[in-house]
């Protein structure tokens, strides 16, 4: 008997029968009426184009196979990559650790049978909390970008304000989760930064604050590397009443000051730079952190875990904080719903963080410092090439614009690819007031032979 095109085998309740049954049940004329808040363009306009079922294991497995052989990881080219993604050296102990079978199947146990997880993410958070010189953190979110998001919503029940101000220079995939996870209760705006430096235009953040803003994010360093001012930044902000929530890579803060100490009421970011492979676009994890402000820590939507002693003298044990607040015991009332997928990746940082020690993090940061300076001076000498941002401290990564060359960025990273590198971000699409810029960037794995490779690749790229 054949299937008729719409029926999936491995689909349950394709049958049309069955889902008009289900459609009438909850009063739905069709499957648009469902889709109707999805733009339409966002929507698949044909049937999937699915291949026939294989019909044993070992076919699958070599199709399988077949597609995976088709990708060329970084690990196994010279890789520039970098907005919100980066290629680390992850010590073996944190794959060893995470992948024990007491944490890998028991990150999300419950407190009656799984202590120690509770104690793990504990220590997590202290470490974190060190960091960041802040007191409250929460166990991982499910990235970088739904911290922010949710920061910027905890700004906003905090202060009962509605506006919300982002500095321009953010992770376009940053922007997109924040404004849509807040488009029910709150109202973005765009802060304007200055062309020539990349930092935030501070005439134009003066002119956006009153009122009705809840907070302002932006992340330090920016999405395009540059270390921001933040204590004037903060004091702007503070003198309207307004809160301010700064995005920041942990991987800089053995170096650069942390948000707490120049006025930062929420930091948030992602902690994929601690010990996490980029694993077909990372391992990643989120984290919020904050100081210990009764009003404030009960806007925290996700398990917050703390320390206290028990009747045993000595003796200590770990447990949520304030659980009434969250989704777990408010069900439909709480803050926001929060979930378990990234809580693994909190205890993979916890030992990476261990591992390193404020010395080991001290050096880490210095050391991709080093590598962006020597890359700035060398590819700023490379025939064709400019550094927009020149004269700004970066970290991590920095604007490069091929303009003067008369090529776009998409063809001079096909041209690197036959050298085996995989060049910049392309900032074209997203970014236009750049021109033809990418995103370069440089971690502690990147070796000044590694620099100098990409320096003469370009030059003979941008020759041709």
């Amino acid at each position: 008997m054949t299937t008729p095109p719409s029926v999936y085998p491995y689909i349950p309740n394709s049958v049309p029968a069955v889902k008009a049954q289900m459609l009438a049940s909850i009063g739905a004329a069709s499957i648009d009426e469902l889709y109707a808040d999805i733009p339409a363009q966002l929507r698949m306009q044909r049937p999937l184009n699915l291949p026939a079922p294989f019909v044993s294991e070992h076919g699958l497995k070599r199709h399988v196979q077949s597609l995976l052989a088709r990708n060329r990881p970084c690990g196994d080219a010279l890789s520039f990559l970098g907005g919100g993604c980066y290629q680390h050296h992850v010590p073996a102990v944190c794959d060893e650790i995470n992948g024990r079978s007491e944490y890998l199947t028991a990150y999300a146990g419950e407190p009656y049978d799984d202590a120690g997880r509770f104690q793990a993410l504990f220590e997590y958070a202290s470490m974190m909390g060190e960091l960041l010189e802040m007191e409250v953190v929460s166990i991982p979110t499910f990235d970088g970008h739904q911290a922010a998001a949710t920061a910027v919503r905890m700004a906003g029940r905090h202060t009962r304000r509605r506006v919300v101000l982002v500095a321009e220079h953010v992770n376009p995939e940053k922007w997109s989760v924040m404004t849509n996870y807040g488009r029910s209760d709150l109202e973005f705006r765009r802060v304007r930064c200055d062309a020539q430096t990349g930092t935030l235009d501070l005439g134009e953040l003066a002119r956006l604050l009153d009122a009705s803003v809840a907070c302002l994010f932006l992340d330090n360093p920016s999405y395009l590397g540059v270390v921001l001012d933040g204590a004037a930044i903060a004091a702007a902000v503070h003198a309207h009443g307004a809160m301010l929530v700064v995005g920041v890579d942990p991987s800089c803060l053995g170096l650069v000051a942390p948000p707490a100490s120049y006025g930062a009421d929420i930091a948030c970011g992602d902690i994929q730079s601690l010990g996490m492979h980029m694993s077909f676009g990372g391992g990643h994890g989120g984290f919020i952190a904050s100081r210990d402000d009764e009003a404030l820590v009960m806007q925290y939507p996700s398990r917050l875990f703390g320390i206290a002693p028990t009747k045993v003298p000595g003796e200590y044990g770990f447990g949520d904080v304030a659980y009434s607040r969250t989704s777990f015991d408010k069900r439909e009332n709480g803050n926001e719903f929060v979930g378990t997928a990234a809580a693994l990746w909190g205890i993979t940082a916890g030992v990476y963080l261990a591992l390193m020690g404020p010395h080991g993090m001290r050096d880490l940061a210095h050391a991709i410092v080093c590598r962006n300076a020597y890359a700035k001076q060398r590819l700023a000498a490379v025939r064709g090439v400019r550094i927009p941002h020149a004269s700004q401290f970066h970290f991590k990564e920095f604007v490069v614009n091929f303009d003067a060359c008369g090529k776009s960025v998409h063809t001079i990273n096909r041209a690197l690819l036959d050298h085996g590198i995989y060049g910049g971000h392309d900032l074209s699409w997203d970014f236009p007031g750049l021109g033809q810029s990418a995103l370069y960037s440089f971690t502690e794995i990147h070796s000044q032979q590694d620099v100098d490779v990409l320096c003469e690749a370009l030059a003979q790229v941008l020759a041709q």
